[in-house]
This record gives structure tokens, sequence and C-alpha cells, in this order.
């Protein structure tokens, strides 16, 4: 089980990426249509204002039952030791262990 604070933060940084995501994307569309250099710079200014937590690249993988973020199967949504248990126990349609 991963610790439970590292599990809130992750679900702050999601709430601050879906909050800041609609403004973001204006103001770096904007950018790209701007061709003067000085309110270039101030759009760059609002973007360095707003949150680092609100990046989509802050966000962090994490397994749905125990929160490991480590060896995360991105199909299943699952940690690898869970991904494991869970096909020995026949709980994953179409998963078999492999052996040769």
């Amino acid at each position: 089980m991963a610790k439970e604070s590292m599990i809130q933060r992750e679900i702050k940084r999601h709430k601050l990426y879906t909050k800041y995501y609609d403004k973001r994307k204006n103001i770096k569309n904007s950018i790209k249509l701007n061709t003067n250099f000085e309110t270039n710079i101030e759009l760059q200014q609002k973007l360095q204002k707003m949150p680092r937590n609100s990046l989509k690249c802050r966000k962090r993988n994490r397994c749905w039952m125990t929160g490991r973020s480590r060896g995360f199967y991105k199909d299943f949504g699952l940690s690898r030791h869970v991904l494991r248990e869970m096909a020995h126990n026949c709980l994953l349609p179409g998963i078999t262990k492999s052996s040769w």
C-alpha cells in the first residue's frame, strides 16, 4: 500500500489539472496565434503564474487497488503485483501464465 499522503497528493494534482486545463489551453492557443512579441511575453508570464501541479506531466499513474506507482500496467490500471495475483486467481479474462 502506498502512503495515504502520496495518494492524496495525486488526487490534488488531478483536481488542479482539471481546473486549469481550459485556461492553459486558451493561453497556449493565443500564444501560437499572436505575432506581437510583447503580448507573447505577457501571455508566457500568465502561464508561469499558474500552479506547477496543474501540468499534465506532474501526474503519476497509480494502481487503483493499492496506490503503487511503480510497475504500473496502463491497460489494466494495476501494478505488477496485483496483476499477477489476479491473473493467478483467474480474475482477469484472457490472461494466462506463460511457461515455456
